[in-house]
């Protein structure tokens, strides 16, 4: 045996050798190739570190000059984010709360439920004594937007990094355009001022600040190619942008014709400019002025005409800053009439209130200036906060516009002159956590229909959008109840220098926000990429909203009162008289000649009678002929039904009466 296997070596041992140095080269080559791309992912890992988020400073100024805008995020970290499991929490949706957990993979929900199967590698995120929400969307923001001869504070990087760092992983913002501007090229700006800045996902809404049939032709446009299914009217900013009572009316028209929701800032703005003037005139320049000059009923009687004109052609009507306690009464009280209208109050009006006007520090006054004003009333912000509990009022918004102190002071000796605009995105959900669930004045689940859900729906959105559901993006927020946070100016993320709500505690906040599947805010720690947003296109005819209208249509249709007979003249009045036919079995025409001065009705028939017609009594309050009259007459006055017939057919004019009062006749009665 030892012999053959030693004979057999000379042949088996060449091929060993030859074997082993194949592999040998083979796996050098392989080990080279690894280590090349070992070190090109290692040089990525380094270089995108160095280009994150540094944990900001304290002090607004600094963070504000070191912030540097991360980019998109490589490839290779994307990966390590595309599938997060989250664990133990409490899934709330606008309908309902229930025990489960979440998978996430690509940026889409792909499972929810217990005890789920998923592939390994995924993040673990615990959620135990949390709640799982969706991700808020604000309804009404301004960045980067030039006003009133400066722009915003906040651009669309600032802005929507501050929005993400409050929960909010969908904004949408306004294109407004110049007057005489065409409105396809005020929404291209706008996509380019966006698209390569936002950190957040985006829609817009389009103002139309000017009338004429190219605004007509080019709103239909931006419905059908540009994904816009929404269009705010002014109603104030009397000669920028405000629009006529007639334009508005036809504006109202137009968005019911594609299918869009028509917005109105409401305010008067007639009103408002006379009252500017009487105010400067009186020697009030202060910010004091701003809210003289436009009290709440002006809010309030825009808020009633608006709704008076969108009923009219039946157009879903969408309140955008609902600021007022008598605003928020005429969109309840519109509502249980049945019109299709809806109400956005905003993290202002919801959380602080227009007594900042009278303080003593200018530059505090200036910086909450915006229109429609805070109210006066401290009772304000808690009416409003029932109405949204309770339906009246359906979603929030924020108005974000911010600008700096130095900007305010444009308006210093003319409160005319202050640029209005208020922060909001990044406090909104907290504050009405605070203000409404923690108050006890709604449940989570109402908080997630007025911060998400709703206005995904009434914009077409959901439920991509405004719910966690297999399929939805993974738009989700970790939401700690427990986590208790001061809102300061020297904190936050927005861009501006001041914060209208400096100062209030809120109990409940974000420990993780998780946009499109990637954590952007993890342990409160936030990870803003630029450019990681999309614009999110919303088509027309919402169902939300136009099932709404549809229906209403069924029940309020235009049907017209079918009358029979035909029009005749008595006594200058007209009256309707069973209409005769014709041999074929169509009515017969009416030749009215005359119908002033007496003139008789002349039947175009030869058989007519009703120029002839004599009446004891008046008509019926309905314009019928009364059943108590009579057409009996012995004056030759007024022949009779016969002798109008026979006279008619071309016969002699007289009849034989049968059985007349008193006695039965044989001859003629002439």
């Amino acid at each position: 045996m030892r012999r053959r296997l030693r004979q057999n070596r000379a042949l088996w041992v060449p091929f060993l050798r030859v074997t082993t140095l194949s592999f040998r080269q083979e796996l050098c080559s392989v080990l080279v190739s690894f280590s090349s791309h070992l070190v090109l992912v290692c040089l990525c890992v380094f270089l995108s570190l160095t280009r994150d988020d540094q944990p900001e400073n304290d002090a607004m100024a600094a963070r504000a000059q070191s912030t540097t805008p991360v980019r998109k995020v490589p490839i290779h970290l994307q990966s390590a984010q595309n599938r997060l499991l989250i664990k133990n929490g409490k899934v709330v949706n606008g309908d309902g709360i229930q025990d489960a957990d979440v998978y996430i993979e690509e940026g889409i929900i792909k499972q929810v439920g217990n005890n789920l199967i998923v592939p390994g590698g995924s993040r673990l995120i615990d959620a135990r004594g949390k709640y799982v929400i969706p991700g808020g969307i604000d309804t009404h923001t301004h960045l980067q937007l030039p006003f009133m001869g400066t722009t915003t504070a906040d651009d669309f990087y600032t802005g929507t990094r501050a929005a993400l760092a409050g929960g909010t992983t969908t904004i949408i913002d306004f294109v407004i355009p110049s007057k005489g501007q065409s409105l396809i090229e005020a929404y291209k700006q706008w996509r380019e001022r966006a698209d390569e800045k936002v950190a957040c996902d985006y829609a817009l809404h389009v103002a139309v600040t000017w009338w004429s049939p190219e605004v007509q032709q080019e709103m239909e446009e931006l419905c059908r190619d540009h994904g816009i299914n929404s269009f705010k009217m002014f109603m104030a900013y009397k000669d920028l942008w405000q629009l006529d009572d007639t334009e508005l009316f036809e504006a109202f028209e137009r968005c019911k014709q594609l299918g869009a929701v028509a917005q109105v800032h409401a305010e008067n703005g007639d009103i408002i400019k006379e009252n500017c003037k009487k105010l400067l005139a009186a020697g009030v320049t202060g910010p004091e002025g701003h809210e003289m000059s436009r009290p709440e009923e002006v809010e309030a009687e825009a808020v009633n005409r608006a709704c008076v004109l969108a009923n009219q052609v039946n157009c879903p009507l969408y309140i955008v800053h609902v600021m007022s306690k008598s605003a928020g009464e005429v969109v309840a009280e519109k509502r249980r009439q049945g019109i299709v209208v809806y109400g956005e109050p905003i993290a202002a009006s919801l959380a602080t209130d227009g007594k900042h006007y009278w303080n003593s520090c200018w530059r505090h006054a200036a910086a909450h200036v915006m229109g429609p004003p805070l109210r006066p009333d401290s009772t304000t912000p808690d009416y409003l906060m029932d109405l949204l509990a309770n339906d009246d009022l359906q979603l929030t918004g924020t108005d974000h516009c911010t600008f700096s102190s130095a900007q305010k002071e444009m308006g210093k000796g003319d409160f005319t002159k202050i640029p209005n605009g208020v922060n909001g995105v990044e406090e909104r959900m907290s504050l009405i956590w605070e203000k409404g669930v923690v108050s006890g004045k709604m449940d989570p689940t109402r908080f997630v229909a007025v911060t998400s859900m709703n206005a995904a729906k009434i914009f077409n959105m959901y439920p991509k959008k405004g719910c966690i559901a297999v399929g939805s993006d993974a738009d989700i927020v970790i939401w700690d109840p427990k986590l208790e946070h001061t809102i300061s100016a020297a904190t936050h993320h927005s861009a501006v220098d001041f914060n209208i709500f400096e100062g209030i505690t809120c109990r409940g906040g974000p420990e993780y926000v998780i946009a499109n599947g990637r954590v952007t805010v993890d342990e409160g720690q936030v990870k803003a990429v630029q450019g990681y947003g999309s614009f999110i296109p919303t088509s027309p005819f919402a169902p939300f909203v136009y099932e709404a209208v549809t229906e209403r249509e069924k029940v309020h249709q235009l049907i017209k009162v079918e009358r029979e007979g035909r029009i005749v003249a008595v006594r200058n009045t007209m009256v309707p008289v069973v209409p005769q036919a014709t041999s074929n079995g169509e009515a017969l025409e009416l030749n009215l000649s005359s119908v002033n001065g007496g003139e008789e009705v002349v039947a175009a028939a030869d058989h007519h009678f009703a120029s002839h017609q004599h009446f004891t009594r008046p008509p019926t309050s309905s314009g019928g002929r009364n059943m108590q009259d009579t057409t009996f007459s012995l004056s030759s006055e007024y022949p009779s039904m016969a002798d109008v017939e026979e006279e008619a057919k071309g016969k002699k004019n007289s009849i034989q009466v049968k059985n007349p009062p008193g006695g039965k006749s044989s001859g003629p009665f002439w």
